[in-house]
């Protein structure tokens, strides 16, 4: 009996390293064979219940493209219209009901943000520069691991990255976002298409005519 038991903990254990093991395997996959991709998201954002009130839920959603390094493009359709763009050393947010246009250096804002996670680091050694990377154990058919930012003085706590395995490899499903508020943020990925191709001119941005710029 006390042999059946040590080797059924032994297999317990191997189960739950390998489980763990798969999470950084396919973060590693996705960061070193996932150049570029597309998919559709919905964003789900619970802010931390007040006194006596339930937590307030917002949900967007919209399309997120990405080419490594550093260019990325968020568009949210619902319920604003609202786009972010990285074009390798600007970011340029466009609010289209305001007509606004603000712009950043890359630089500045990119690290220690989910953005740095899925489309800036070339390889798992680089995003090991900016984030302490912890596999986590297998969750709701998805392998996860949660990247800390190394700086302290950025707004966001962790961030939790699910992995679905596919017979092509490592496709992003799911980023858990908790900020130093409280602030929870959910974007669940869909029809995710690995290594699409880009033009050259695809992560540029253009300010539309008439809108005001601001730059930080």
């Amino acid at each position: 009996m006390l042999l059946a038991a040590f080797l059924a903990a032994v297999s317990a254990n191997a189960l739950a390293q390998s489980a763990v093991n798969s999470g950084m395997d396919s973060l590693e996959k996705f960061v070193s064979e996932t150049r570029s991709g597309r998919a559709d998201f919905v964003q789900t954002v619970t802010s931390p219940a007040r006194t006596s009130e339930a937590p307030r839920v917002k949900k967007s959603t919209g399309t997120f493209e990405f080419s490594r390094p550093n260019r990325f493009r968020f568009f949210y359709q619902k319920p604003f219209e609202q786009t972010i763009v990285a074009d390798g050393e600007t970011l340029w947010l466009h609010d289209v009901d305001l007509n606004q246009v603000t712009t950043r250096k890359l630089a500045q804002v990119l690290n220690g943000t989910p953005a740095a996670v899925i489309a800036a680091a070339p390889n798992l050694k680089g995003l090991q520069a900016d984030f302490t990377l912890s596999a986590l154990p297998e969750k709701a058919g998805l392998q996860w691991v949660m990247a800390t930012p190394k700086t302290r003085d950025g707004q966001v706590q962790s961030i939790s990255v699910g992995f679905r395995s596919t017979p092509q490899g490592s496709e992003l499903a799911t980023l858990d976002i908790l900020d130093s508020f409280g602030q929870r943020s959910v974007m669940t990925f869909s029809r995710f298409e690995a290594n699409p191709v880009f033009s050259p001119s695809h992560f540029q941005f253009k300010p539309p005519a008439g809108a005001d710029v601001l730059r930080q």
